[in-house]
């Protein structure tokens, strides 16, 4: 699903590839680091999926060029993995542990709200792909209490 600005421009999917390529530069730091950018990749790559899906299919209410049901999309989905999925997968919480009710809230409130609001200097809009795994994976880190 081309958006039309991407007809000219880089995809959205060259920005995952450079986001991603950051969370495994932070990943070769140790078990927490990849255990904190594998979460928070997956939560930022499925939660944009479900916020571009909600908001398509039923989105009403604008802010810019994103709507609130796309992000509360992708925040319904956000907590559904990080409190149905993660704790069932056994290296993940060997490392991790078990992901507590409000880190899930507070994790899934963050990668909403950072698609929702795209960061702006000056006149430049950043694409979210690039930076939103990236903080998520950094404040995974801090949430854990330890880089490595």
């Amino acid at each position: 699903m081309l958006r039309s600005a991407e007809s000219t421009k880089l995809t959205g999917a060259t920005y995952v590839i450079g986001g991603s390529f950051f969370c495994s530069l932070i990943a070769i730091e140790g078990k927490v680091a990849a255990a904190s950018a594998f979460l928070g990749l997956s939560l930022f790559i499925l939660g944009d999926a479900a916020a571009a899906l909600v908001g398509k299919a039923i989105g009403r209410s604008r802010i810019g060029e994103k709507t609130l049901e796309g992000a509360f999309g992708c925040f319904a989905l956000c907590l559904l993995l990080a409190l149905g999925v993660f704790p069932y997968l056994p290296e993940f919480t060997l490392v991790w542990g078990n992901i507590h009710l409000l880190q899930a809230v507070f994790l899934s409130a963050l990668v909403a709200v950072l698609e929702l609001f795209p960061f702006r200097v000056g006149k430049i809009v950043l694409n979210d792909n690039l930076y939103v795994p990236v903080i998520v994976t950094f404040v995974c880190i801090l949430i854990h209490g330890k880089f490595i």
